[in-house]
């Protein structure tokens, strides 16, 4: 494993050796219950709660308004479905856009197929929400607004602090996706202005299977299941304390400015600048510069993205063609098709994303590589560059 060169960070990262070696003791001797009230349990306790601060100190929060999850979808799933039914009686209108993460796409159609009514905003070829949009679609039925920090596949940075100003003036909750900026860059809460905001450990070098939802004082959230009074009789069930405290060591790292964000700005451009001027018939996806650091992601016209991504794997490169969500699906991006970039295209999409482990070398690498794997695979292709696309 050591030999492969992984370039899919927005799937997932690598768990930080300092996380893992917080998350130890509380696999093995700290396996006291948290809600019992017995020392050894009052310890994991203590722990859970030291690592709500340190979320709450990378986020610019209150330690009451952090909630564990299992991660990134079930915060979104609690923030979208706990507004919706705290709030049926007032309305039944939600916003959001067509370019967001699955675990938004999908609970808001389950919600629609229950009678709810969903807006769901245009972005452009850039993948920036029409705010103007999203503006002239709120009514006094909208009750929630959502709408992601950072796209997963494109990485564009969407404009949040300008949609959480809209959605205040209008009396309404705003939620956005953090999932990907979350300790890629810096943020505050109450700059953003932002209501619930959700987060996953893996996405910056912390553990698998926990997140947390940011849920500002006063904004009225049905539970998201029910059972126990744990997470403050919100979120029942037994909490998972060596993920929580691998993931309030991630957020503490974070805070201390791990990420050289700047470095892996300039290994991207380097990535794209490489391959642009090697491969032709290449599109850059995304916008250009309200972009995360390490997110690339284009199409090449005239060979399919999975069959790269193989010959890819066979020179132990890592990388992906979209969201990992969607990986088993025959249809082209969402996110780049609501982007105008037509369907056979869209096919041919390639997403590097770099970290903090990336280095130069392996950029090199890829561009080594990948400019002989399109000519061949353009060479036994039906279309070849015959066909325009």
């Amino acid at each position: 494993m050591s030999d492969i060169i992984y370039m899919d960070h927005n799937a997932t990262t690598p768990m930080a050796p300092e996380v893992l070696e917080a998350m130890v003791p509380w696999l093995r001797e700290g396996y006291g219950n948290p809600s019992s009230i017995y020392r050894l349990a009052q310890e994991a306790r203590e722990a859970v709660e030291t690592a709500r601060e340190k979320v709450a100190d990378l986020l610019g929060a209150d330690p009451s308004e952090i909630y564990f999850t299992s991660g990134g979808t079930e915060a979104n799933n609690w923030a979208i479905k706990g507004v919706a039914w705290a709030a049926k009686e007032k309305g039944t209108h939600i916003i959001t856009s067509k370019i967001e993460h699955h675990s938004i796409l999908n609970v808001c159609r389950y919600l629609e197929g229950l009678g709810f009514r969903v807006t769901w905003a245009d972005v452009d070829r850039y993948g920036l929400v029409d705010i103007d949009q999203i503006s002239d679609s709120i009514t006094d039925q909208t009750i929630l607004i959502s709408i992601m920090f950072a796209n997963n596949e494109v990485g564009t940075i969407e404009p949040v602090e300008e949609i959480a100003r809209l959605a205040k003036e209008r009396g309404i909750p705003f939620h956005t996706d953090a999932v990907q900026v979350v300790g890629k860059l810096p943020l505050n809460v109450g700059e953003l202005g932002v209501d619930l905001l959700s987060l996953s450990g893996h996405k910056f070098y912390g553990p698998k299977g926990i997140g947390a939802l940011y849920i500002r004082k006063g904004t009225k959230l049905h539970p998201f299941h029910h059972g126990g009074e744990h997470e403050r009789g919100m979120r029942a069930g037994t909490e998972n304390v060596p993920g929580i405290v691998g993931l309030g060591k991630a957020c503490q790292m974070a805070q201390e400015g791990i990420e050289d964000e700047e470095r892996v700005k300039g290994l991207r451009n380097r990535l794209w600048e490489g391959l642009s001027s090697r491969i032709d018939d290449i599109l850059l996806n995304g916008h250009p510069e309200r972009r995360l650091a390490g997110t690339l992601n284009l199409c090449v016209k005239y060979v399919e993205g999975e069959s790269m991504l193989l010959n890819l794997d066979m020179e132990g490169i890592a990388a992906s063609s979209g969201s990992a969500c969607t990986s088993g699906s025959l249809e082209p991006s969402h996110v780049l098709t609501a982007m105008g970039i037509p369907p056979e295209v869209a096919h041919g999409s390639l997403r590097f994303s770099l970290g903090r482990k990336t280095t130069e070398e392996e950029v090199e690498k890829v561009i080594e590589v990948l400019p002989p794997i399109v000519e061949k695979l353009r060479a036994i292709s039906p279309f070849g560059k015959r066909r325009p696309l």
